[in-house]
């Protein structure tokens, strides 16, 4: 087991500011549960390919930049959507490169220019979206919510505060950006299970990107520098 990247920022984003899905402003409880056959209505999670940010991860002990992509919550019954990020792309260090500076030959290595490879080994769906029933395989508590799915390897999704959340090593991960460690989309989560009354089930949407970032070189302030493409 090896812990999941560390998360030094995070934001969250809804088109209904009012709604109290937003930050899980309604009083989260226990949540009805009935028989299999009655679960008539469906919770979404829709991972888009539109790229709307950036976070930054700690990943091998250095802060790197990461992109972000859209994605949508909603359900059947209340049509209210909630918009988060969440991350695709599973970087792992790979190289460390110098290029030095016109005065280095003298000494001065003041102006030599240090940057880091990484390499990317998302889960990408293999048709254009890719639909995902995930209401089985799932584990929740007060801070933390986690996804799993088999395609044929172990996928997680991941909502909380990831300092605190170890994942098996070398399986792909989606972790979910609100604007609260997490609490923010399982509250939205819950809330949504509670006014539905019975059990849902949760649908997830993974759009296939058409650019899938392949290698990233970041500065040495964790900033993207070049990001090459599949």
């Amino acid at each position: 087991m090896s812990p999941i990247p560390e998360l030094n920022l995070s934001l969250g984003m809804t088109d209904n500011p009012g709604s109290p899905f937003y930050a899980g402003n309604g009083e989260i409880g226990g949540v009805s549960k009935t028989d299999s056959g009655l679960r008539t209505h469906k919770i979404s999670l829709t991972i888009s390919d539109l790229e709307i940010g950036k976070i930054t991860l700690t990943i091998n002990k250095q802060n790197v930049e990461i992109p972000t992509y859209k994605m949508i919550v909603s359900d059947d019954k209340t049509n209210e959507t909630t918009v988060y990020q969440v991350t695709r792309d599973m970087f792992s260090f790979v190289k460390k490169n110098t290029k030095k500076g016109i005065l280095s030959f003298f000494g001065f290595k003041n102006f030599d220019k240090t940057s880091f490879l990484y390499e990317n080994i998302p889960y990408e769906p293999a048709d254009e979206i890719e639909i995902l029933h995930i209401s089985k395989y799932r584990n929740i508590s007060h801070d933390s919510l986690i996804y799993q799915f088999n395609n044929p390897q172990k996928v997680y999704i991941f909502s909380g505060n990831i300092n605190e959340i170890t994942i098996p090593e070398n399986n792909p991960y989606f972790i979910i950006i609100d604007n609260n460690d997490g609490k923010s989309f399982i509250g939205d989560i819950l809330y949504r299970e509670k006014f539905l009354k019975l059990t849902p089930r949760v649908e997830l949407k993974i759009i296939k990107r058409n650019k899938i970032p392949k290698e990233m070189e970041i500065n040495e302030n964790g900033s993207i520098q070049k990001l090459i493409y599949l």
